[in-house]
């Protein structure tokens, strides 16, 4: 007499929430800590830097606003990198790992810039395009990849004529930068959330690995030259 053998219950998959809201394993959690605290150093020396930049500007002290606009913006690019380099360091990764983590589209009302409003918007409809979670998953990051570095460019452009004194706007030119600063903010929580799903599904044999490509240096974005434009104020 042969017996049916008997599957245990399929257990629930996480959606989003509970997987930022449930504790990671002890490796897990201190790799998922080191990297977001490297994160949120590095943006708050940018945003110091730019709140200094504005504090200045406010006082009438031109020149000095515009030397600290280019301190920012060096810290804006080298944050980027950052961001841009764990993005493609998940999406590596995660080719390897059969069961990726759900995620959710990137909100518009979360975002100032018309860049960043845009991508969101494109996240959104192409999330309830595509049919599976995984291909959802590698979407999520090339959008918020790419949108990380065209906040970079802005950013840059931005901060480079108000340092330059070449700005034709000014006053438009330092809302790109609170814009740029705000929606930068907005894809590092995003980041934050992706990261810590991600390491709930990666298997325990790869965080090494994992751990090793997430500390490797992140390559310098390209310079990026600037037109010279007629002088004007900041």
């Amino acid at each position: 007499m042969f017996f049916k053998r008997q599957r245990g219950p399929v257990p629930a998959r996480r959606n989003v929430p509970e997987d930022w809201l449930a504790a990671l394993p002890r490796e897990k959690s201190l790799l998922f800590d080191t990297v977001v605290r490297d994160w949120e150093c590095s943006y708050a020396m940018m945003s110091v830097a730019l709140s200094d930049a504005l504090s200045l500007r406010a006082r009438g002290e031109l020149v000095c606003a515009r030397q600290q606009v280019s301190i920012a913006a060096h810290l804006f690019t080298r944050f980027a990198g950052s961001l841009i380099s764990a993005c493609d360091t998940l999406a590596d990764r995660a080719r390897h790992v059969s069961d990726l983590p759900l995620v959710e589209p990137m909100r518009t009302e979360f975002f100032r810039g018309d860049t960043a409003q845009s991508a969101a918007s494109w996240n959104g409809l192409l999330h309830h395009v595509l049919f599976g979670g995984r291909s959802r998953f590698f979407h999520k990051l090339r959008i918020l990849s790419g949108t990380v570095e065209q906040l970079d460019r802005e950013f840059d452009q931005a901060a480079g004529d108000i340092s330059d004194g070449v700005s034709v706007q000014p006053s438009v030119s330092w809302q790109s930068l609170d814009f740029a600063h705000y929606d930068l903010n907005t894809c590092l929580r995003e980041a934050e959330v992706v990261l810590k799903a991600f390491l709930r599904a990666l298997p325990s044999e790869q965080l090494a690995a994992f751990a090793g490509d997430m500390s490797k240096k992140p390559p310098a974005l390209r310079v990026r030259a600037r037109p010279r434009l007629t002088r004007a104020s900041a």
